[in-house]
């Protein structure tokens, strides 16, 4: 019994929780990222680049007859498909770009306005404390 409590007890605490939100949300978002990927971003880059599959671009190692699939390349020989790669690393920036702007709003959000620092005594108050420290050094 003591177990099936205490798995219960972390089960429930704040952290565990608070992690499987954003373990759902991160798989959601990261689809949305995907699909501005995919769908905004490659038509874009391969307009640009002028290549109109961006996934089938590779350099092949072996005899493979020119504009042949990747797939079809592969089973060849050996290929170095670059294409993939681009695509993922855009993938990961523009991923990692949208989170450092969410984090960054959430700390904007979080910070709290400063409290102004005490403004010191003002003239009169200084004044006066330097005629009571006087008349107190004159008693003593």
């Amino acid at each position: 019994m003591g177990f099936i409590k205490e798995f219960k007890e972390f089960a429930i605490k704040g952290n565990v929780v608070d992690l499987a939100v954003a373990v759902i949300i991160g798989g959601a978002f990261g689809k949305i990222v995907d699909s501005v990927i995919n769908d905004l971003v490659m038509p874009l880059v391969a307009k640009i680049i002028g290549s109109p599959d961006f996934s089938n671009a590779y350099i092949a190692f072996a005899d493979v007859p020119a504009g042949a699939p990747l797939a079809k390349a592969k089973e060849m020989g050996p290929v170095f498909a670059y294409g993939n790669f681009i695509t993922v690393a855009i993938n990961f920036l523009l991923l990692a770009f949208a989170i450092f702007l969410m984090v960054k709003a959430i700390n904007k959000l979080k910070k709290q306005p400063e409290a102004a620092a005490p403004a010191g005594p003002s003239s009169t108050d200084q004044l006066l404390i330097e005629i009571r420290d006087t008349l107190q050094r004159k008693q003593a």
